[in-house]
This record gives C-alpha cells, structure tokens and sequence, in this order.
C-alpha cells in the first residue's frame, strides 16, 4: 500500500543528491513481485533521461529518486495507486499492478547548474594565469559523473592543444581552463548543456551527459608573446655584452614549461657554440642571447612561434613553450684582435720586446670564464720561446711584443687568433677564447730579421781560409761547426737566441753548400751582403 525504497548501494562520497527539478539519467530493471521483467533500460543499451518532480514520471518513481547519489542503487516497491493503478497499460501492466524497480542512477544535473571547478594541486609559483585567446597544451581524462571513462589524452600519449574562449572548445572546457597554472590540476566538471548537449558527440558521449575532466595544464602561450628573460646571475663586473654578429660559448638545459627536460649541453659536457642574430639557432634564442655578459646565467623563455612551431622537433612537441637555463662561457666577434691590459711596468722599461727576441716568462692559462688551463708556476719553470718564429700561437706572439722585463700584463686571444674552432683536444675547447696572465722575466735580444749569425766585429778578410782549417779548398759540417762554435764562445760572433746550435749551424752550412754535396767550397761560399737576394738564413 506504501511506497518502498531500500538503498542497496551508497557511495562514500555523495556531493549532490537528487532533488526535484533535477535532470536525472538512471538504469533500471522493472519486474512484478514474482519477478517477471516487464522492462529494462540495460536491454535497450541507453540510460533513461527525465526530470524529477515534474510529471515525467509515475509518482511512486518520481519519490524514489529523490535524495539519491550519483552511484547509488535503489530497490524500489511501487504501489498501483503510485505507479499506473486501476488501468495499467495495456499488454505490458495489468491493472493493479505492484512493480518493482532496480535502479542505479548514473548522472544528475540541474538547468541552474555552472560549471564546478575544483583544483586539487597549484604550484606554489604562478607568473602567468590562462586568459581567453591564450594556447594552451593540456593532458586529461575524460569521464561520466558515475567515473566511466569515455576519452583520455594520456591513452593517445599526445597533449590536447587549443586555444581558450574563442569556440574552439565546448563552452563548459572554455570556462574551466581560465585561470589556471602551468602545472596545476583540477576537476572540472561540466553539464550537458555546457557540453554536447542533448545530442551527446555521436560517438562515445551520450546525449544529457554530464562530463568530468581531470586536467593538468602543461603549457600556455599566446600567440602575441615574445620572449621573457629572467636574469638569475649577473657578473659584477660586465665589459662587454654580446651583440649581433658575435660567437658565443653556452652550456644550457633546455626544458618544456612543465619542467621536462629535453635536453642539455652539460650531458654532453660540451659546450654550444652558434653565432648570434644570423639566423644559426631559433629566432628566440637568437633573441634572448644578445646583450649577454661572460659568465651570466639567464632563463630565456621562447613561445612557440619563436621556437620549432606547430610542429616541434625531436622531444619537442608541436606548439611547445621552450625554457632555456643558459650560462655563457665566453664570446667574441670575428673580427677582434688580441686585448692587452698592462698591470704593472718599471719605470725603467727602456728594452722592449720584438721579433727575434728570446724571452723566458711565466703564465697562467684560463678560459674567459675562470676555468684554469695551465700555469708554469705549477711546473716551476718559465715558458720560453724566441718572439714571431710560430712557437706559439699568432695571438700570444702579438700579447708579447713590446713587453719589458718585470712587466705584468693580461691577454686576451680571440680563437681565431689562438687554437681556432678545433682546439686542443682534451685541453682546450674548441673556439675558446683564451686569457693569459702574463709576467716577463728574462729578454735576450735578438738578431736581425733574417739573420741567424752575426759578427761582433769586423769579419776577416780571409773568412774562409780560417774556417778550412787543413787548406784543402773544401769545408766539411765538422770544421764548418767547430768554428762557429769558436766564434761564439770567444764573443766574436752571436748565434740567435732560443734555437738549437747544431740546427742553426747546419741550416747555415746547407744554404752554403750550393751543389748540396756535404762540401763547401771557396767558390760557393759568400757572406750574406755578398748575395743578390737570398730566401734562406746565412752568415
């Protein structure tokens, strides 16, 4: 005679219940006491969609389903009188009929209904919030108000991209992205007719369905950004900032706007070397990496159409704001030349260094960020080398000409002008610019350019008789050397400083020796004044 509800299933959480005026969509089986099946909504493979409390239903129904819970499941007893009484329906309800129904309501939703928002993590730093017209990359699973999950961005392993508030986008999506983080996560939860309405998608979405969407923003952007610059290290001091058309050193780790590392120079433990503003690296970082100091660290932040586009590139997905972490090494331009920067000279500095010279110094090595090369205060012995014969790099004969005994000075070599684009392997990096600390310890003046040898005094009249020793009309390396070696050591004459003596003297000897057969003769032999023109080195 009474109506009868036994709840055989409640969920633990029930944040909305059934009142009147909602929009239900329910499953259920109707049978008779001795429980024959006069319908079910299963069979027909579709929920049945109504308002409560409106007349839609038979009264007795219209009761059960209030206070009900997305989830719960309800036995109810309908009495005639609350369901199609004294007349049935014909060929389906006899008259007086008790009916029982098994019902599982499945979603629940009301016209006055917004969408609900409900964000479960935000990061702690939030620069940016999405604005309509902003692109946005997201993940996300798509689901019913009863959980059935009916699409997920994960499953395709792809972000979903779009732009917000301007249609692309079911209106209730278009409302629940605003204001959210990179980074943060929310439910949004979106009725029907903020969704796809009472037609459903055509494919998976029912129509009257309730959506759920959990959703983490990945990525944001709008299509009139540039790039950002944040500056997380600059040095004191700054000389000089880079500028179009400079060569650059930068270590970097570049990652996506949630964090996701797609590469890095470090693992490589190579530096990357581009020039700047000609086009060689993205136009963002083109962009950010002018007006740079050695040794800065910065966050260059390049949306997407200043990066690799819809398309993306390797780890780079399409659309995808890139955040690059760099630290400049060093830079220079083409066409700089060496930098001297005197520290200290006595005041006595009457002897400069020039070609030819022999000088003995001491140096420390390092890159243009610190990094400590080499030092011959380490070894504990001087560098010596004779100035402009090539024993050093062009840029270290240049730093030290014009240089006095007790001076300290700073050099700074271009790359072009040290150890080029391939370095030193294992030493030097290639394309470095070096910077040597340098202080001059010894200077022995040097010979004439193009000379090897030179009197002191007076060259004898009879040259070649004193060196042909037994007078037989020839000179052999032996006599040839020994001689020489007289010169000198009795101060007569003055071998050029810092090369070998027994290759000063053959090179000497050969270039005598005009029929190259080991033997000098009176005929062959001439002294340097004594020569139209002559390339080589001779007395």
């Amino acid at each position: 005679a009474e109506l009868s509800v036994e709840r055989r299933f409640v969920p633990e959480s029930c944040p909305r219940a059934v009142r009147p005026g909602d929009f239900v969509r329910y499953h259920y089986l109707g049978a008779f006491p001795d429980g024959t099946r006069f319908d079910s909504s299963y069979d027909r493979g579709s929920t049945f969609n109504v308002f409560v409390g409106k007349g839609q239903l038979i009264a007795g129904m219209d009761q059960a389903l209030v206070g009900m819970c997305v989830n719960e499941r309800r036995f109810v007893k309908i009495p005639p009188q609350l369901a199609y009484g004294s007349e049935g329906v014909p060929g389906v309800i006899p008259p007086n009929a008790v009916l029982h129904f098994d019902v599982l309501l499945v979603d629940l939703w009301n016209s006055e209904d917004e969408v609900q928002v409900q964000t479960y993590f935000k990061p702690q730093k939030c620069p940016r919030t999405v604005q309509v017209s902003d692109f946005v990359r997201y993940h996300y699973n798509g689901t019913f108000l009863d959980g059935t999950l009916f699409d997920s961005s994960h499953n395709r392993m792809r972000t979903y991209d779009t732009y917000v508030g301007i249609g692309w986008l079911i209106p209730g999506m278009d409302q629940g992205l605003l204001g959210m983080c990179v980074g943060e996560k929310r439910i949004i939860t979106i009725p029907p007719f903020l969704a796809y309405g009472e037609d459903g998608d055509g494919k998976e979405i029912p129509g009257q369905a309730s959506l759920v969407f959990d959703v983490v923003l990945l990525d944001l952007h709008n299509p009139k950004d540039g790039i950002a610059i944040e500056n997380q290290l600059v040095p004191e001091s700054c000389e000089r900032r880079s500028q179009t058309g400079d060569f650059l050193r930068y270590h970097y780790n570049g990652t996506l706007l949630d964090g996701t590392l797609f590469d890095s120079s470090y693992s490589r433990n190579r530096t990357y070397d581009t020039y700047v503003g000609k086009g060689y690296v993205i136009a963002g970082m083109d962009e950010g990496l002018l007006g740079v100091c050695t040794g800065e660290k910065r966050r260059i932040i390049i949306p997407p159409h200043l990066g690799y586009g819809e398309e993306g590139r390797g780890k780079i997905p399409g659309s995808a704001v890139l955040v690059f972490d760099i630290h400049v090494v060093d830079f220079h331009n083409p066409s700089d030349s060496v930098s001297i920067t005197v520290h200290y000279k006595p005041s006595n500095c009457t002897v400069l260094s020039k070609k030819g010279d022999y000088l003995k110094y001491h140096y420390n090595a390092s890159l243009l960020d610190g990094t400590l090369l080499d030092s011959t205060h380490s070894l504990g012995k001087t560098y010596n080398i004779v100035l402009g014969s090539g024993q050093v790099v062009l840029g270290m004969d240049m730093g030290l000409q014009d240089m006095c005994v007790g001076e300290r000075r700073t050099v700074v070599i271009p790359p072009h002008l040290g150890y080029g684009e391939d370095g030193v392997e294992g030493e030097v990096p290639g394309s470095a610019v070096l910077v040597f600390d340098i202080e001059l310890l010894e200077l022995v003046s040097g010979l004439p350019e193009g000379y090897m040898f030179v009197w002191n005094g007076e060259v004898s009249p009879n040259l070649f008789d004193e060196i042909d020793q037994n007078h037989d009309g020839e000179v052999l390396l032996e006599e040839f050397s020994e001689y020489i070696q007289t010169q000198v050591d009795t101060g007569k004459g003055k071998l050029a400083p810092g090369f070998d003596f027994e290759m000063i003297v053959k090179n000497m000897f050969t270039n005598q020796d005009r029929d190259g057969n080991g033997k000098v003769t009176a005929e062959e032999f001439k002294l340097k004044d004594q020569e139209v023109k002559e390339e080589h080195d001779e007395l």
